[in-house]
């Protein structure tokens, strides 16, 4: 045991190095453990918007979203999400799919919509680049960006 001590007195760096890694490891399985939102890849979000009454809701800036967009797509940007959580009242129990740029604001917009109250809220995976990219999925473009 006083080796393990000196080690760690010797190798500070290293040991809290470790400790961050396990914490961050740790917190990390806790959140897709506990999770209340689903994710879905580009193909099985087609899939579920052509189920039926499916909300696509896109979290990207305005200026983003005016650039291109999966059509029929709610903006609503993660900044101001809490503040209009009111529009989306009516789609409680109806799928909510969600998108960004690239499926990082997605999951911040999913863990706020579960807490309020929405029962079937999906993240793209990989958001509108994989949308349009990856899976060459149509996407309505702005005037602007056609020229």
């Amino acid at each position: 045991m006083d080796r393990y001590f000196e080690f760690i007195l010797n190798h500070y760096i290293l040991s809290l190095a470790l400790a961050v890694v396990t914490y961050l490891l740790i917190q990390e399985l806790f959140d897709t453990a506990f999770k209340k939102f689903g994710s879905v890849s580009p193909l099985l979000a087609v899939a579920k918007m052509n189920e039926g009454n499916a909300t696509i809701l896109d979290v990207r800036e305005p200026p983003e979203f005016a650039q291109s967009h999966i059509e029929a797509a709610i903006n609503i940007p993660l900044s101001k999400l809490s503040e209009q959580l009111s529009k989306l009242e009516a789609h409680k129990k109806d799928p909510v799919l969600i998108v960004c740029q690239n499926g990082t604001r997605s999951s911040s917009a999913g863990k706020l919509l579960t807490k309020a109250g929405l029962e079937q809220v999906f993240v793209i995976t990989g958001g509108l680049q994989a949308w349009e990219n990856d899976y060459k999925l149509p996407v309505k473009i702005s005037a602007n960006k056609k020229d």
